[in-house]
């Protein structure tokens, strides 16, 4: 996205606001894939910190989650503070989902005492929400490497839809069981036990053995059912619509004819469409 003002007149703020939504300039690209290489860096963090580690790359893998954890605050601070209405940018959907995905780890770094709740209570659970972030480079078709098509995006949307899904439901899954189950000793293992309960394979070798656990595999399965062919659907259906425009016939009310009718293919009522075609001539 650009603005109408030239870079030496625009203000301070205006200019904030430009370079975070910018995917042109060569200061804009770098912004989206610094954003972007944080965003994977960050939900690395939580999976490696599942595995066992040496204390001092724990230690290190924690001073950079903090470290992203606050850049990623400056930019929610520069987002507000750039935003032509900071009430509708504060209500965002997008932005509240980047406070919640910081939230956890600056409260225990800012708060003594909180590290042991965020490692075994709720803190930990909600730091999964953080591939949430992701959302926010499938705001429209331009990207730092070039604009892609609106199927193009829609199918980008369905596969981090599907990798959000499967991410959420093992980070949830895993805080729930790895205490008490001696199967799920890491995030691998409840990755691998939510893609086989949500494909319904279910080889039995891993079980949830907590209420916690079995209901956030019922809340997983459920979500699959209902978000997968919701998402998929609207790719087909546009797909299916190629070629066509979406122009009601008065008459009976069909929709979806092709660009160059003049006619209701249905009824035969003149709908008088407008198109253009490179075999007419201008009128």
């Amino acid at each position: 996205m650009t603005t109408d003002s030239s870079p030496g007149t625009r203000t301070l703020r205006e200019t904030v606001r430009f370079y975070l939504l910018d995917h042109r300039t060569p200061l804009g690209k770098a912004i989206d894939i610094a954003l972007l290489a944080l965003n994977l860096v960050f939900v690395a963090a939580f999976v490696a910190e599942t595995y066992p580690l040496s204390d001092d790359l724990r230690s290190f893998l924690w001073g950079l989650e903090v470290a992203i954890a606050v850049v990623f605050l400056a930019e929610y601070v520069l987002r507000l503070y750039g935003a032509e209405d900071r009430l509708a940018e504060f209500r965002n959907p997008y932005t509240i989902v980047d406070l919640i995905a910081i939230l956890p780890t600056l409260l225990v770094a800012g708060l003594p005492g909180v590290t042991m709740a965020a490692n075994a209570g709720f803190l930990r659970v909600v730091r999964v929400v953080r591939v949430l972030r992701f959302y926010r480079f499938t705001r429209d078709a331009e990207f730092f490497f070039g604009t892609i098509s609106d199927n193009a995006l829609r199918a980008l949307k369905l596969l981090l839809t599907v990798l959000v899904l499967l991410f959420v439901s093992a980070g949830l899954f895993y805080s729930a069981e790895y205490a008490a189950n001696p199967d799920v000793a890491t995030f691998g293992d409840a990755f691998y036990y939510v893609v086989v309960a949500l494909s319904t394979v279910g080889f039995g070798d891993i079980v949830p053995v907590t209420t916690a656990g079995r209901w956030i595999t019922v809340a997983a399965i459920l979500a699959g059912i209902i978000v997968l062919p919701w998402q998929a659907s609207k790719i087909v259906r546009e797909w299916s619509h190629r070629g066509t425009v979406n122009v009601a016939c008065p008459n009976c009310g069909l929709s979806s004819h092709d660009r160059d009718a003049s006619h209701c293919k249905a009824c035969g009522h003149v709908i008088y469409q407008e198109f253009e075609s490179d075999n007419h001539g201008s009128e």
